[in-house]
């Protein structure tokens, strides 16, 4: 769904509302939602973890990762057992059964990797995808198409991400950020999420706005893989796509602050302590 975005204004709280919505008090877990992860590779597992982390955090009523290391390293996450761990191949088998799907995490340079991406692209149908990481590395250098269909594709760079995707330099990308993200959004009819201080979050229109929320502590590594895990599993969770990317990303900058009002950062702050300040921050229910 494309949406106009009051643009170069600031995402307000007006806009986050529907993170507080009471639920369902007969939902189950089907009602809110299956997220899936593609992503993992040696060495990165923990980026793929992350973002499932934050998914069932988020409130997505089922997570899986699919991890492109094979054999898996780990056959559960024995801090959030409650994730299900497949290998990429029988997780892509399953496609049918998500409501949303994040590519990118941790995925991996592999041609193999890269064949399974390509597979989602042509399995994920109907529901949403964000392409985040070493997805998007593989989009820049060539490696894989953006064959990814109608339905709506979210990117989320950080600048190095955003100026190998324009084919500019970073500096260029920072000197202008909105412009950048309009760039993207244009080019690959998708919305935008150019992370860093103030994200800026455009829709395939080219609308924009920019988020405050957030701080310095966010500048460590796997925070981008939250960051996904958060947008995916609202989107799984049935929130249109122009309601929950802002939203989320105005979340992402919120739990971070929260954490660092708590003396928890900003200096030493972990991407891992996050999702449980995301979880605290949508059962408060006001703002």
């Amino acid at each position: 769904m494309t949406a106009t975005l009051p643009t170069g204004k600031t995402i307000t709280t007006q806009q986050v509302y529907t993170l507080f919505a009471k639920r369902d008090s007969q939902g189950n877990k089907g009602t809110f939602g299956a997220a899936a992860i593609l992503g993992g590779a040696a060495g990165m597992t923990g980026a793929a973890i992350l973002a499932g982390r934050a998914a069932l955090k988020t409130g997505a009523g089922k997570v899986f990762v699919g991890l492109t290391q094979l054999p898996l390293p780990v056959s559960y996450d024995n801090q959030q057992p409650e994730l299900m761990l497949h290998a990429a191949p029988e997780l892509l088998a399953q496609a049918a059964q998500m409501q949303a799907w994040a590519a990118g995490c941790g995925l991996g340079h592999s041609e193999q990797a890269l064949s399974w991406l390509r597979q989602l692209f042509i399995s994920r149908k109907n529901v949403p995808l964000i392409v985040d990481a070493d997805g998007l590395n593989a989009l820049a250098c060539g490696a894989v198409a953006p064959t990814w269909g109608r339905a709506d594709v979210v990117l989320t760079p950080h600048p190095a991400e955003a100026a190998r995707l324009l084919g500019i330099s970073t500096e260029q990308v920072q000197a202008d950020r909105p412009a950048a993200a309009q760039s993207l959004a244009r080019q690959y009819k998708a919305w935008v999420v150019l992370k860093g201080a103030g994200s800026i979050v455009c829709a395939p229109d080219q609308s924009w706005q920019i988020n405050l929320t957030g701080n310095v502590g966010l500048a460590t590594g796997g925070t981008g893989d939250v960051l996904t895990g958060i947008l995916v599993s609202l989107l799984a969770q049935g929130i249109p796509t122009h309601l929950a990317i802002p939203a989320g990303v105005w979340l992402h900058g919120s739990s971070a602050d929260r954490l660092v009002a708590r003396g928890i950062g900003p200096i030493g702050l972990t991407a891992g302590e996050l999702a449980d300040a995301v979880r605290d921050i949508r059962n408060q229910r006001t703002l």
